[in-house]
């Protein structure tokens, strides 16, 4: 009877196993947890030029992050995280339409690695609340 009840157990456990390897693939962009390249479309601008549609590879997660109440200033520990480049590769594109004394040239990064670190105002939009 013992060695039944274990079998069961295992079973229970693999099939469990089994579920939660089956909802970690198949969970949406709007559940998903981490850092990742993901394939990213805009149109790229520029005075004096019309627009041009690109598609690229960027950053895009949500990162761990806490914040937590002190006695002593500045009151507050921060932790905050943001989902970045770690690897990139520059990218020229050539705008269409373009008046004569404007460069067509349009520099943008494509991500070949991503991470979560600090904000870092050089290569990242960093808003604060």
């Amino acid at each position: 009877m013992p060695l039944r009840l274990l079998s069961l157990s295992v079973l229970l456990l693999l099939v469990a196993a089994a579920a939660v390897v089956c909802v970690s693939m198949t969970t949406p962009l709007q559940s998903f947890r981490g850092c990742a390249v993901r394939e990213f479309s805009f149109v790229a601008q520029k005075p004096g030029c019309k627009g041009l549609h690109i598609t690229t590879e960027a950053c895009w997660g949500r990162c761990h992050t806490w914040e937590r109440p002190i006695i002593e200033p500045p009151y507050i520990h921060r932790h905050h995280r943001v989902c970045t480049y770690s690897r990139i590769r520059h990218m020229t594109a050539r705008l269409p339409g373009c008046l004569p004394n404007v460069s067509p040239l349009y520099h943008y990064p494509m991500a070949l690695q991503c991470h979560c670190t600090f904000c870092s105002m050089e290569d990242t939009e960093c808003q604060t609340f």
